[in-house]
């Protein structure tokens, strides 16, 4: 029998739930997509501890973006094992189509975004005294729309990924650019306009603006619409393209 079509919420919910238990029985993933975000936070605020202020400038930023590079790392990874195991050709043969595939992968990784994001923020807000204008809740939605936008680009670049050592190594091909980029070291248009053009054009950019808005302003702006926006349109873009490029097997 082939694989469906037409994207069914019992299958896409079975997916997702299965994917919940294999990471359950994997302490060291759930360290890395739970705990490390956190322990980054902790040791970037007692590196400046001398200078609060710096903490305050690059805090709200990194909070958007360890999630994003933790997420497509585990997720570009387990879905190549998917792949590389037989599991993917297997459940493929069933009546499970890409789509349910790529939309269960998502809500499962989504589920621990939303507890990542929630232990990163509360830990950055209320434990390591983060000064932030906006609404901590807001904070809170962009951490969670760049873990998601993480693990809609390891899903994506995980077609392309031959190995597990493969997978790590576009991490400096889609990860690092961005973060250059992403206006986190230098304001965007203080950089060449080449690279300022380049950067309009990157999600992370728009994650870190989205989480400057809330760093600064009390208010919702018209500026944190469109960044979040972006950023998950963006992800939704991308998981489309996943499924799309998703293979049955490595080559």
């Amino acid at each position: 029998m082939t694989a469906t079509s037409a994207l069914s919420l019992p299958r896409t919910t079975a997916t997702a739930a299965r994917v919940l238990r294999q990471l359950r029985h994997d302490p060291r993933t759930i360290a890395l997509m739970i705990l490390v975000p956190c322990v980054m936070l902790f040791l970037l605020r007692y590196v400046f501890d001398g200078s609060a202020r710096t903490f305050d400038t690059i805090g709200a930023s990194l909070l958007g973006i360890f999630p994003l590079i933790t997420m497509f790392l585990v997720t570009s990874i387990a879905t190549l094992r998917e792949r590389t195991s037989g599991t993917l050709e297997r459940l493929l043969a069933m009546p499970l189509g890409k789509g349910d595939l790529i939309a269960g992968y998502a809500l499962a990784f989504g589920a621990v975004a939303v507890v990542q994001s929630a232990l990163a923020t509360g830990l950055a807000v209320w434990f390591l005294g983060l000064d932030v204008v906006g609404s901590p809740w807001l904070l809170l939605l962009v951490a969670l729309l760049d873990a998601l936008l993480g693990t809609a680009l390891g899903l994506f670049v995980s077609a392309f990924a031959a190995s597990e050592f493969q997978a790590v190594q576009f991490m400096p091909a889609v990860i690092f650019p961005q973060l250059l980029l992403c206006g986190l070291f230098t304001p965007r248009d203080a950089m060449h306009p080449v690279l300022e053009a380049v950067s309009d054009v990157l999600p992370m950019s728009y994650a870190v603006d989205g989480m400057n808005e809330v760093l600064h302003h009390a208010d919702l702006t018209t500026a944190f619409l469109r960044d979040i926006t972006i950023v998950a349109a963006v992800a939704l873009l991308v998981l489309t393209l996943g499924a799309a490029t998703l293979k049955r097997r490595s080559a």
